[in-house]
């Protein structure tokens, strides 16, 4: 009986199926810009309003429309299936009812949102995208660090995110006993990837035109085994090495020192991983990423940490003790803030491990500051060092007494920066923070909306006095419906006063501290000796460090 059912309903789905092939409608599209008329490459999305979810493909020979629908952790409620597009027509067969057509490209144009009711005969539409902001004639250049997309795909998907930047994940290791190869990963739980095995196409840069360029060469250490045994420690990547990495992890030290021997740049992808805070101080990590994985378009999905937060960091969690975006985004920052304070020079990036996760490539994205024109390697460089800005939304450009972020002043005496710059963006900005040393010292409410050019446009001035040594960021937040945050981030500038080197708050040190000790222990009968002599190494700087912490402030 149960088995009639079974095949009763497969019949009928196959009968609606088949009705709803029969009845397809024909809708073709052009995407174009507003102003100039060119056709541009974007992302677009066609949701029925049962939910269902349609795909285009290119119409022109040369054209190419590529399909995303990854999911590796399945979230009910996280999902993001697009299509990104080549600058050429494209066509799609829907039944007849009522659709939201979405397009976006990149973060520098406005969202089109189009209502559509299909009836049967074919539409020919439309679809003019309005750009809201230039980054690139102000001299800013976006990329992303942490991407999971094939290089095959990046020409297409690139071009339609206007992402300046690539790294593309080439060699990869899960397990402590396996080097990074090409052998499709293990964590897919669909199998291996459709667009093919990951390629080494070697260290040089592979441009796709004049300001867009993928760095080929990366590797992710992403450890889940240690020999035989399920255990996390978390990931790491290398970013633009020369040579390809022979070596297992942990132990991590050997790695590092080569990837830095080659200019290679280390990115701790996520501070929330066990062997993070071992990694700051042990592998010499230059990249903190801002705007990480967890951070989405689509709803927040990963609502529990490996780690907890410290106390200090006021991060909110849900009567069911889970975290919601804003309290990810609260420990990011925290976590960020306390690295800083302990004298770790850490430049920000972003990521979205587009090609795992419901995101699209680009998301989340840095902005490197070229005024004098784009050059990968100069790129390269101004990410280091920190000239630059995470963003997934609004645009921060800021200078402090005039110099790019990452700028290192010094003074013998109490030394008076002003901070100064320009917040701009197509949605209301909630509000500017001014941090110094890990505290708010400026906070500005943006003005209303220019009516005749519907943009957000705030600029702002605020002096800081720095009576002992450390830093001063610049960030900026909006709220969308339903509580979804956006925000942008500048990277650090340093102030030196003297020979003091800048003094953590104890309860921060102790945080630090607390986590050595508990990883430690976690690790002790799991690990290699070399590779617990790391965590013990990172311990015993931290308990240095904690040698000239402040006094925590009274409460």
């Amino acid at each position: 009986m149960a088995n009639r059912l079974i095949i009763s309903l497969a019949i009928i789905f196959q009968i609606a199926s088949t009705g709803d092939q029969l009845r397809a409608t024909e809708l073709r599209g052009r995407i174009f810009d507003a102003d100039t008329k060119t056709p541009l490459a974007a992302r677009i999305y066609i949701e029925a309003d049962d939910g269902r979810t349609y795909f285009v493909e290119t119409t022109d020979p040369n054209g190419s429309a590529i399909a995303y629908k990854e999911q590796w952790v399945p979230m009910k409620e996280s999902v993001d299936r697009h299509t990104t597009l080549s600058p050429h027509p494209f066509r799609t067969d829907v039944p007849p009812g009522r659709y939201t057509i979405t397009i976006e490209r990149g973060k520098e144009y406005r969202t089109l949102f189009r209502l559509l009711r299909v009836e049967e005969e074919p539409l020919d539409l439309e679809f003019p995208l309005h750009r809201w902001i230039n980054m690139a004639a102000r001299g800013w250049y976006s990329g992303e660090t942490h991407v999971h997309r094939r290089i095959s795909e990046l020409e297409n998907v690139q071009l339609a995110e206007d992402l300046n930047v690539t790294f593309p994940v080439t060699f990869w290791t899960t397990e402590s006993t396996k080097a990074p190869d090409l052998e499709p990963s293990s964590l897919r739980s669909q199998g291996p990837s459709p667009h093919g095995p990951r390629e080494d196409r070697g260290f040089n840069p592979i441009a796709i035109d004049n300001t867009h360029v993928m760095v080929p060469r990366n590797t992710e250490y992403e450890i889940f085994k240690i020999g035989e045994e399920a255990h996390t420690l978390g990931a790491m990547f290398v970013l633009n090495h020369r040579s390809r990495f022979t070596q297992t992890a942990p132990p991590i030290s050997a790695i590092a020192e080569q990837a830095h021997s080659e200019g290679a740049i280390l990115d701790l992808d996520k501070h929330s991983w066990p062997w993070s805070m071992m990694l700051v101080p042990v592998a010499k990590i230059d990249l903190y990423e801002l705007l990480n994985n967890s951070n989405w378009r689509t709803e927040f999905g990963f609502k529990n940490s490996p780690v907890e937060p410290a106390e200090y960091m006021n991060v909110y969690r849900t009567e069911e003790g889970e975290m919601t975006e804003a309290s990810w985004i609260q420990f990011t920052l925290e976590n960020y803030y306390t690295l800083l304070n302990c004298g770790f020079k850490l430049s920000p990036s972003a990521g979205t491990a587009s090609g795992v996760h419901p995101v699209p490539l680009g998301f989340n994205r840095v902005y490197v500051h070229q005024p004098n024109g784009f050059s990968v390697d100069g790129w390269l460089q101004g990410l280091k060092e920190g000239r630059s800005f995470v963003t997934n939304g609004p645009m921060l450009m800021a200078k402090v007494n005039g110099r790019e972020a990452g700028h290192q002043f010094s003074s013998n005496k109490p030394f008076s920066v002003e901070v100064s710059g320009l917040c701009v963006s197509n949605h209301a900005v909630d509000f500017i923070e001014i941090i110094q040393n890990g505290k708010i010292v400026g906070q500005m409410v943006p003005k209303s909306a220019n009516e005749l050019l519907d943009l957000y446009s705030t600029s702002f001035r605020k002096r800081v006095t720095f009576r002992e040594s450390g830093w001063v960021v610049v960030r900026c937040q909006q709220e969308y419906p339903q509580g979804r945050l956006k925000f942008a981030h500048s990277a650090p500038w340093y102030v030196n006063i003297g020979d003091q080197p800048v003094r953590p708050r104890q309860e921060e040190t102790d945080y630090l501290i607390g986590r050595l000790e508990y990883e430690i222990a976690r690790n002790r009968s799991i690990l290699s000796e070399p590779a617990l002599a790391e965590f013990e190494t990172a311990l015993a700087i931290y308990k240095e460090i904690a040698k000239r912490a402040k006094p925590n402030p009274k409460k």
